[in-house]
Order: structure tokens, then sequence, then C-alpha cells
């Protein structure tokens, strides 16, 4: 007889796992399945935490080489790839670890399996030794994430082709790299290995950098990583990828027309987006509707086309972030038990962490303007701030966006040290409807990197102090 359960959970990333803990912590009956038997997803498995360890390593190896000495440290860095590798591994394998605990600690029935509807209410469960068993759920929840989007015909070895799995484990540092797509992901990848000492280019179809982000900071952002040593191809289309022995050849051409040109780089990574992954599911047994990018269609309240089956991050529509996620896990959570569980798209932020990071949270100028809005602006630069100028740290800006009329806060975007960091400040005030003014008249510490975001704040009223 089958066990029955009150949510079975398909999917242990970010989203998954954590509305599993936060529907057991309300006293529901929880199974989490997950074929990869490591939870935590691509997120902490082959994306965000693995990345972040690269970034981590990289930046303190460009600083060894370029900034230690001004500083009065002396030393002579060589790159150990190897333990570099092995530090990310073992980092990745405590948060594992300690999500393993954390399901148990909150009585989590896990299954390391893949999932695959057998009915409304009942899932198959495929172990990875062939060996099947059904589960029976009153609600389910799909939380399966994303994989990397591939250009067509052009299969990922993972050696010389890459996607950012490929990416976080080269052996080596490729003395040539070209990305392909100029998002958050090929940027962040692209940086490690530059301050490691490739030479990257990189090729985008559109015209600027992070499509989608707030213009002014998407061109200073291409113009600090010009300035570091990164190459860019903008308006170019990738014509061909092929590999040719132990290197790739990589054909691109003007979008607009022109002449081809070859590029022959030891590693190409593909970073051009990612797509929903229900590949096995079943979803066609049981009538569960997609759009037609393949994501599943979810009313406002995170529920598909069957009412006790649910659906939560990059499977549907939104940005494909891991905080994204977590927040419907727990609103999904937060409903079946008979709370008012919600998750306001308005304030969501996004990072990339370069160096310098990259944040922002709320409208862009080009939003506001195509929707008519009248708004204030404040901007206050990292240059003047004293705590990013005594550690480096003075590229960038804070910028502030408000209503004209009721001084709302309607968007922030910064380019700085740590301001992935800082941004929550801003969407703590955004969620709360603060205005420029109650962010400008909050007392921040001195000397701190925060002073800037008090600084644009009284720059919407034209009365910042130190700029």
């Amino acid at each position: 007889m089958a066990q029955v359960f009150d949510l079975a959970v398909i999917g242990g990333g970010p989203g998954g796992y954590v509305a599993a803990i936060r529907a057991a912590q309300l006293g529901l009956k929880v199974a989490c399945i997950d074929k990869r038997g490591r939870y935590g997803g691509t997120c902490l498995n082959v994306g965000c935490i693995p990345s972040k360890a690269l970034l981590h390593t990289s930046e303190l190896f460009h600083a060894s080489q370029h900034e230690f000495a001004h500083l009065g440290i002396n030393v002579k860095p060589s790159l150990n790839i190897d333990q570099m590798m092995g530090h990310k591994t073992q980092k990745v394998d405590e948060l594992t670890k300690g999500i393993d605990f954390l399901l148990k600690k909150n009585k989590v029935t896990p299954f390391a399996a893949a999932a695959r509807f057998v009915d409304e209410h009942h899932l198959e469960l495929t172990a990875d030794d062939g060996s099947t068993s059904t589960i029976e759920a009153k609600n389910i929840l799909i939380a399966t994430g994303s994989a990397p989007a591939p250009l067509p015909d052009v299969a990922f070895d993972e050696e010389v082709i890459v996607s950012s799995t490929g990416a976080l484990s080269l052996s080596s540092v490729p003395q040539k790299m070209v990305v392909v797509g100029a998002g958050y992901i090929g940027l962040e990848l692209g940086s490690v290995w530059q301050r490691l000492g490739s030479d990257v280019t990189v090729v985008e179809f559109l015209d600027r950098v992070t499509p989608g982000m707030d213009g002014e900071i998407s061109k200073q952002f291409q113009k600090v990583l010009a300035k570091q040593g990164m190459k860019f191809s903008m308006a170019t289309k990738v014509i061909s990828v092929a590999r040719e022995g132990d290197k790739a050849k990589v054909v691109v051409q003007p979008r607009d027309g022109g002449e081809e040109q070859i590029l022959k780089p030891d590693v190409v990574l593909i970073s051009i987006g990612r797509i929903p992954y229900t590949e096995g599911l079943g979803l066609e047994t049981v009538g569960v509707a997609c759009d037609e990018k393949g994501r599943i269609k979810t009313n406002g309240h995170l529920v598909t086309n069957i009412p006790h089956i649910y659906a939560i991050g990059d499977v549907i529509d939104g940005p494909m972030l891991a905080h994204k996620a977590e927040e419907e896990g727990v609103a999904v959570a937060e409903q079946l038990a008979g709370q008012s569980g919600h998750v306001n798209y308005n304030v969501i932020p996004g990072v990339v962490y370069t160096s310098p990071e990259v944040a922002t949270v709320g409208r862009t100028e080009e939003q506001l303007k195509a929707d008519n809005v009248d708004y204030k602006v404040g901007k206050f630069p990292f240059a003047a701030n004293s705590r990013a100028k005594i550690n480096h740290g003075g590229e960038g800006f804070v910028k502030i966006l408000a209503d004209a009329k009721t001084d709302e806060i309607l968007g922030v975007h910064m380019m700085g040290p740590d301001v992935g960091t800082m941004i929550g400040e801003l969407a703590l005030a955004m969620e709360f409807g603060a205005s420029a003014e109650d962010v400008a008249r909050t007392c921040h510490a001195h000397p701190t990197l925060s002073e800037a975001i008090k600084e644009a704040a009284l720059a919407v009223d034209a009365r910042a102090i130190h700029a």
C-alpha cells in the first residue's frame, strides 16, 4: 500500500526543500523527492553556491596580484586549481548535508528518485537502481527548476563547449574563452576565469549587457568590466559553434549584417538563459497545462489548472532566482495550512555577483518612462563614500527612483562593493511602502558602505551632503 502524504514536493532545490520544511513546520505530512539524491538543486550543487566560491577565490587571487603590494603586503601568488575546486566541492558538500539535517529535523520524508505522475494523486518514484515505488499525496508541488538553454544543434560536452555547470569545473584556466550571452551567469563566470588569467570575449546579440536591467547601470557596468580586461562583441549573432580537437570554433557575424568572423577559444561558455525542466514528469498524463515556452501555467496563488497541483520557481513564469522560488514555496505551504501565503513580485531583488556587484529591485527608469510615471532620481557615487574609498571599492553608484508626488521608492539600482547585501535594506523599505525621505532620515553607521544609500535618498530631494 502506498505511503500517503499531505504534500509531495517534486524537486529539492531552494523552492522545493524550503516549501517542504515550511509545510512540515505547519503540521503537514510531507515528502520531498529529488532525483539528484543531493538536496539544494541547481543553486547549491552546480549554480549559485559553487559559483560564489569561485568568484571569491578569483577575487582574492586578483587582489594578491594587483592590490596587495600597494597595501604593503608582499606576496608571490600562484594558482592551485585542484585545491580551488576542492574548496568549492567541500563547501557544497557541507551545505547539502545541512539541508539533509534540516529535512530530518522537520520530519520531512526524503526520496532519492525521479518522480512521474501516475494520476492526479499518485506519483511513481524510480530510484537510480531502477527500482520503483508509488506514493499518494493530497497535494503535489512541482519545483523541478530549470536547465541551461542550448544553442540550436550545439551539444554541451562540458569540456570545450560548456554550460554553466561545466564552467564551474574546468581543470585548467583556458587561455582564451568565449562567453555567448551577456546575462548574469555569463558575466559572473566569465569574470572568474578572466581574473584567473583567461582572455575572455563576450558575444551578445543585443546592444547591451544584462538586458532588462536599468539602462544607466547596464552601460556603466559594461564599461567597468571592459576596464578590467573583458572584451565585448555586442549586436553580434552566433552562426555556429563546433569542437575542433581540444578547441572550439565559433563563427559570429554582426547582427545587422556583415562579414563573418571565426573565433577559436579553448572554451566556449553557452550562457543564453535557462529553460524550465519538466522532462519525465508525465504532465501530459494528468493534463497539467504549460505555455508556449514550456512553463507550467499557474494562477495568482501558484495553482495549476488542477486545483491540488501547484508549481513554483524556474518552472513557472517570472525571474529564475532562488530567492523567488523560496518565497513561492513558503506561500504554497502556508496556503495549504489555511494561511494567506503571498509573494510581492514587485520587490524581488536581483544581483550580479561580479566585482563590483550589481543589485537591483523594483522598476527601472525605462519602465517608468514607458508607463508615463512622474519620478525623481537620487544618485550617489561610491567614489565619495569613505569606506569604499579606503577599501579600493570606489567604482559605481547608488540610484534611487521615487514617485515625484508621493516620494514612494519605486526602484533602486546599484553597482558597487557588496551591493548584493545592501539591496536588502531597500527591498525592506519598498515592502513597507517607504519614501526616499524615510530612508534619508534613517541614521546609518559611519564609516559604512550603506551610507551611500542614505546619501542617494537625500539626493532625491537634491540635498546630498557628501557629493
